[in-house]
């Protein structure tokens, strides 16, 4: 199941809004099929586990990270390819939690005569599929948020200088995390300022909707994100009738008109509903202070990539700027978190 496990890995950043599932065939003892689901769209981990092993996965035991799917999506069910396999036994780390598949792939397989055990490595399996058991379940994005600061919580200087405050390993893990994710989200400060690509630099080929947070549209028309595509902007239904939309629309960028809070920011909720609804399992924002602040506040960031860099800024920008506590009771706790050097920095990752 471990290796199982680190198959499906193969599959991150490619197969949302599809689980990550891997798959190993064992016969007397020794390992005769791997799979993975390797893209969306594509085959499943099982089918292509089996599909290595050929004629040996008779009277052989499967080993999957999630359970076999019951219905016809983008491929035909797999659960009924391994009724037809030969397969004498399957163990299961997880059950699936869509309910079209919850509980059923099990069922039918031990109808079928096919020994079948779940539950194995299943903390690890779930992890694993951390987003799309959220995407299931709530029908939202798993939010991750990224922040480069200094020890004293600085992510700029009050001049707005902020590269570079982490280090070069550091920006590289960062793109992994654009890897890993469907959308990345920066508010209008960050278009302005830094004028980024909002790409994946270590796979080229991954295709990341770009989320843009512009209550008054003022994103250049020239601006380098809008010129790759899949660029969607949420602005304020007060601007929806604008003649300034029909040239963004032009140039093949989408707008969304969604509320405006009181505070000024725009609404969380109808933003997270509205990627749920495009596919988005993985939202990662990599915004300033202000939308560094606005998310946590609205207590919608599932997990936290904090790269400490070991440096004293003084006075600055923080991303916290945005939070005012009455009470220390108050304050926004880390769950099962952890502490790693990468580079000359500190990355604490946890749950919130």
């Amino acid at each position: 199941m471990a290796q199982a496990l680190a198959l499906a890995e193969k599959g991150r950043g490619f197969v949302s809004p599809n689980p990550l599932v891997g798959a190993v065939v064992v016969k007397n003892g020794k390992i005769v099929g791997k799979g993975y689901h390797q893209q969306f769209g594509k085959a499943h981990a099982e089918i292509d586990a089996l599909q290595d092993a050929k004629n040996k996965a008779c009277g052989a035991t499967l080993y999957v990270t999630l359970e076999p799917c019951t219905f016809y999506g983008k491929t035909p069910a797999c659960v009924n390819t391994l009724l037809n396999s030969g397969l004498k036994r399957v163990v299961i780390a997880t059950k699936d939690p869509n309910p079209k598949v919850f509980g059923k792939g099990i069922e039918i397989l031990k109808k079928a005569g096919i020994e079948t055990k779940i539950g194995v490595l299943a903390e690890m399996a779930q992890k694993q599929n951390e987003s799309y058991f959220k995407f299931v379940k709530e029908q939202l994005p798993f939010v991750i948020l990224k922040i480069a600061s200094t020890l004293d919580g600085k992510i700029a200087l009050l001049s707005g200088e902020s590269k570079w405050i982490d280090s070069k390993p550091s920006r590289d893990f960062s793109q992994r995390l654009r890897l890993y994710a469907d959308a990345i989200l920066v508010g209008i400060n960050t278009i302005l300022k830094d004028n980024p690509r909002l790409t994946c630099r270590i796979a080229p080929q991954k295709r990341l909707m770009k989320v843009i947070l512009d209550c008054n549209l003022r994103t250049p028309l020239n601006a380098r994100v809008l010129k790759n595509g899949d660029t969607l902007i949420f602005t304020s239904q007060r601007i929806k009738n604008s003649p300034q939309i029909d040239r963004f629309i032009r140039k093949g960028v989408k707008i969304i008109p969604v509320k405006k809070e009181r505070n000024g920011i725009l609404s969380w909720d109808e933003i997270l509903g509205e990627l749920y609804r495009m596919g988005i399992g993985t939202l990662l924002i990599e915004g300033g202070g202000e939308v560094a602040s606005s998310a946590l506040k609205a207590r919608i960031v599932d997990k936290l990539f904090l790269f400490l860099a070991p440096k004293l800024a003084g006075i600055g920008l923080s991303f916290t700027d945005g939070i005012k506590l009455n009470h220390l009771n108050q304050a926004i706790a880390l769950k099962k978190y952890q502490l790693r050097q990468i580079g000359n920095d500190i990355l604490i990752e946890g749950y919130l």
